[in-house]
């Protein structure tokens, strides 16, 4: 690897990881789209997985005992059933069609958010499932699961911080389901791993940085980025489908 690519490489790495580390999101399509320009995809994705976890292990500590884990228990569950016919799906259908149709889903969802909408309470275990079956076919589909989780838990009652906390936890679930299955592949390999070995580093600095931003946001401020942001990743989900497709 040239020494620009590396330097463009740690760029994305750390942007990534400071995203993650404010929002609690974000960093996997942040790396998917950077990385992808520079290291083939059966490279990128396993790579994505492990920094995803390795981010969320420097942050669980902090935030679990603010996770809501009576809804996590159910919404991890839908997503473990749900992620082998989302890769079947990826795998049978046309995918363009499916990616943009979530990808439409989520923006006016985020635009109903925008304008007010709010639950009244954390969905009861049947909804709070139905919504972990769509994360999980998400993922099989598109390798992003989060959005759906997203939007459950910053449309409820809680707090940005339970919010920020169960989304979290949730994307450390999912990455973990998604390393097992890179791994059932043989995707992962001795130079790939110590790649990522190298990578380490530079993603808690970028995790530590992030937090500390997030402590110093006020609560509004904070739900209006989340909800920003994830208009600007379902528009880049759009774009990059329509591109790549």
């Amino acid at each position: 690897m040239q020494l620009a690519e590396l330097i463009f490489m740690v760029i994305v790495v750390l942007a990534g990881a400071y995203v993650r580390g404010y929002s609690g999101f974000g960093s996997a399509l942040l790396w998917i789209s950077g990385l992808s320009l520079i290291l083939p995809p059966v490279q990128v994705i396993p790579t994505v997985f492990m920094l995803d976890v390795a981010a969320s292990v420097h942050l669980l500590p902090k935030v679990w005992k603010q996770a809501h884990w009576r809804s996590l228990r159910w919404l991890l569950l839908g997503t473990l059933i749900a992620t082998p016919p989302g890769l079947y799906l990826l795998a049978t259908l046309p995918a363009t069609p499916m990616r943009i149709a979530i990808y439409t889903v989520i923006l006016a969802t985020t635009a109903l958010l925008w304008r007010g909408f709010k639950l009244t309470r954390i969905p009861a275990p049947g909804p709070t499932f139905l919504t972990g079956l769509l994360s999980g076919l998400l993922n099989g589909a598109t390798g992003i699961a989060g959005p759906p989780a997203i939007l459950l838990y910053f449309s409820s009652p809680t707090s940005v911080a339970v919010a920020r906390a169960s989304v979290i936890a949730f994307l450390s679930g999912t990455h973990v389901l998604g390393i097992t299955f890179a791994s059932g592949y043989g995707l992962i390999t001795a130079s790939l791993l110590m790649r990522t070995l190298l990578l380490l580093p530079v993603v808690f600095v970028g995790i530590a940085l992030g937090n500390r931003r997030f402590i110093r946001t006020e609560p509004e401020t904070f739900r209006r980025f989340v909800l920003l942001f994830l208009a600007v990743l379902s528009v880049a989900g759009l774009v990059r489908t329509l591109l790549y497709s």
